[in-house]
């Protein structure tokens, strides 16, 4: 485990001195605060329970606000979060809102009510962030969208770029032979990750010279069974020839199979369906999805490595993207040109 002693021989530079830089003292010379920082942002040093900490007699709160209460995908990052905070001094609140709410409004809320000493946001909007981020005072990150350009002080980011990964998505369905593929996602109004994946969606089409009609094509769905199942249903009706779907979260794409098979068809043999995060039940289901899988950990982890690194040491915000993977599960049928049709 790094130590102090051990960003002091790295950086060149005396323990006190990093103890004053942690700890936020002004005696300090810019560039030692700039070396010893850089240190502690690459090596993702975050400190245990130390006296200093021990001493401290009130218990300190990093507020989660999480957007929509049926994504598994955050459910799983929540979970690894808390047990990621259970080692720190911190204790975690977890506040839920509606998927297409405003979560910088809910913020400014939390922190006047609650005052967290730090926040990480699970979602979010960037139209919302550039209204109204202003009035939250704290550290804060933004976990599975990109923050970067918003260029907020307070603010970090960690992400999976949503636009590639479903282009990367859309790119192995027609490499299967699909041409005329459904989509299903919530509003692209709305929701910044549904427009941005839909973005990836279309610069497949785009980069393959394949047509989309997005009237008949694409049907709106929140990340919920029951509502991907009734967006299947309408999918089914207004686009007939389709052999694939890519749906925007594997709990979508759950929903749609199940729609599929109660219309008297097959999955993957009739339509072919692709999900979006990687849950566990996705390995699990029958048929065992294909799905663009999100590294949850490494993103629930790097967001409480920075956040920590933010409120402890004033450390500048960081913009991280988390690689994704391709899961080739069962759900997905390779098929000739002939049946792929024009």
């Amino acid at each position: 485990m790094l130590t102090i002693k051990d960003i002091a021989k790295e950086s060149g530079y005396s323990v006190s001195t990093v103890s004053r830089v942690l700890n936020n003292r002004r005696d300090v010379s810019p560039e030692a605060k700039k070396r010893i920082t850089e240190i502690v942002a690459a090596r993702h040093f975050v400190p245990n329970n130390n006296a200093k900490h021990l001493k401290q007699n009130s218990s300190k709160t990093i507020a989660v606000l999480v957007k929509g209460t049926s994504n598994m995908l955050f459910a799983s990052i929540v979970e690894a979060i808390q047990k990621r905070v259970e080692a720190t001094r911190y204790t975690v609140s977890i506040n839920y809102i509606d998927e297409d709410d405003n979560e910088v409004e809910e913020a400014v809320i939390v922190c006047r009510e609650h005052k967290p000493q730090g926040m990480v946001f699970l979602g979010g909007n960037p139209k919302f962030f550039e209204q109204s981020f202003q009035k939250v005072n704290v550290p804060c990150v933004l976990v599975t969208n990109q923050g970067a350009t918003l260029g907020f002080e307070n603010l970090s980011s960690v992400a999976t770029d949503d636009e590639a990964a479903a282009e990367y998505a859309i790119d192995y369905l027609i490499g299967q032979g699909h041409k005329k593929i459904g989509i299903l996602g919530g509003d692209i109004v709305l929701s910044h990750t549904s427009k941005q994946r839909y973005f990836g969606c279309v610069k497949s089409f785009q980069k393959h010279q394949i047509s989309f009609d997005e009237q008949k094509y694409y049907e709106k769905s929140s990340f919920s069974y029951e509502s991907a199942y009734e967006a299947m249903k309408n999918l089914l009706k207004k686009a007939e020839d389709l052999t694939a779907v890519f749906a925007m979260s594997d709990v979508t794409a759950i929903g749609a199979i199940r729609a599929i098979i109660d219309s008297g068809r097959q999955v993957p043999e009739d339509i072919s369906v692709m999900g979006f995060d990687g849950i566990t039940m996705a390995e699990y289901y029958n048929p065992k999805l294909t799905t663009i899988q999100q590294q949850y950990r490494v993103l629930a982890g790097r967001s409480v490595e920075i956040l920590l690194q933010n409120i402890d040491w004033n450390v500048v915000p960081m913009h991280e993207i988390v690689p994704f993977h391709l899961v080739q599960g069962e759900s997905v049928k390779k098929i000739n040109a002939f049946n792929a049709g024009d």
